[in-house]
């Protein structure tokens, strides 16, 4: 009697799972195909979850990229007015309108101590070249009657006065 012996546990399920050869191929069918469909649906999502991702990050490269471009605007906007400012013929102006003057020949001084050069001084301006000088604020705020002249005094006009500056080490 070649009878099987009857498997317990362990083997009995690793049996249902692999079929013998009396038996039909149902039983191992089915956890093959429930591991394929899982791993496409495993796939699938993995995709989707891919896909969103990089179209988040493909979001977020736009928004930097038109943060950038609005950044570049507005530093070539800064450096174009800086270039304005820092110009000869602005610095020239705004230095006649602050009262200063055109400098003579420079001297030099050597590291021994010694002088290279002949300095001299800048030219004087005439009254009718120096530029008109605004009041301070503090000065416009006062009340209207110490602004009136009094009728018995003469006005005067003052002109400022020029003293010939100099700066050390130039």
């Amino acid at each position: 009697m070649s009878r099987k012996p009857e498997l317990r546990g362990r083997a009995a399920r690793l049996a249902r799972l692999f079929p013998g050869p009396g038996s039909s191929g149902q039983a191992a069918r089915t956890p093959f195909v429930l591991l394929v469909v899982l791993l496409l649906g495993g796939g699938l999502i993995g995709l989707l979850v891919l896909n969103s991702a990089l179209s988040e990050g493909s979001f977020k490269l736009d928004d930097l990229q038109k943060d950038t471009k609005n950044l570049t605007d507005e530093e070539q906007a800064l450096q174009r007015d800086i270039d304005a400012y820092s110009a000869p013929d602005a610095l020239q102006r705004r230095a006649r309108e602050l009262g200063m003057l055109p400098g003579g020949d420079p001297a030099f001084l050597g590291p021994d101590g010694t002088v290279k050069g002949v300095p001299s001084a800048a030219a004087q301006q005439s009254a009718a070249q120096i530029p008109l000088v605004l009041r301070p604020p503090e000065t416009l705020a006062q009340s209207p009657a110490d602004t009136l002249p009094q009728a018995d005094t003469p006005t005067a006009v003052p002109t400022p006065a020029l003293t010939p500056t100099t700066t050390p080490g130039r």
